[in-house]
């Protein structure tokens, strides 16, 4: 589990093809790597992956078809930067939202323009993906977490302050057309979940009924 708060940044040294899949490398002179072991996990790019190799300022990792599948990683090459943190232990300050590092969809930024010392930006995210997104909600954009100013339909639309945009890949990496990792709110999924039993698994199968509902929800002050 992650937070989304980006510890350093990283370079993409390698990405061998092997028998199907990728090891990919990554270096960084800026993440601490004196408690990460094998079969760690660290978030590149907010895609969780289990490190197989370590060097003295990099870690390799294997990355499956599905992984490949799901996320922007095939867009990546040697010398892209991305973004990296590793898994958060008990004693972490919380400073994010709760991330899991298991990428949803690929999204598209939009667009992107200066905003007096911000940068504004907006990304289209698959459809399938926007109810689960809410105006001034927590959405993970390439591992990051991010607030999000507005939802247009399938647009987020994000305001990214000075500090974030340099400790990131965002003001060296992100451009208009580039695709990006997006995680959605967990907290949204499991609440579908309960409100919509038919998705615990069979749907002709009798189960008791959720006392959790829109009503429910709206009284409690988690709706508007």
């Amino acid at each position: 589990m992650f937070t989304g708060i980006i510890e350093s940044v990283g370079k993409v040294t390698s990405m061998q093809p092997t028998g199907g899949d990728i090891r990919l490398t990554i270096e960084s002179s800026e993440l601490d790597f004196s408690d990460v072991k094998l079969g760690d996990s660290i978030a590149s790019n907010g895609i969780c992956l289990t490190v197989v190799e370590i060097g003295d300022k990099s870690y390799s990792v294997d990355v499956s078809r599905e992984t490949i599948a799901r996320t922007a990683l095939e867009t990546l090459k040697p010398g892209d930067i991305v973004n990296l943190e590793k898994a958060m232990l008990p004693t972490t300050r919380f400073g994010g939202h709760i991330v899991a590092g298991h990428v949803d969809g690929v999204g598209r930024v939009s667009k992107l323009q200066q905003d007096a010392r911000s940068i504004y930006i907006e990304i289209e995210i698959p459809k399938e993906l926007a109810h689960y997104t809410a105006t001034k909600g927590s959405i993970t954009v390439d591992g990051i977490s991010l607030t999000t100013n507005l939802v247009r339909d399938s647009v987020v639309c994000l305001n990214i302050i000075p500090h974030t945009a340099q400790v990131t890949n965002i003001a060296k990496h992100w451009l208009v057309g580039s695709k990006v990792n997006i995680e959605v709110d967990i907290v949204a999924r499991y609440l579908e979940r309960l409100l919509n039993k038919s998705q615990a698994g069979d749907i002709n199968a009798p189960s008791p009924q959720s006392q959790i509902t829109e009503a429910f929800l709206a009284d409690n002050g988690f709706m508007k």
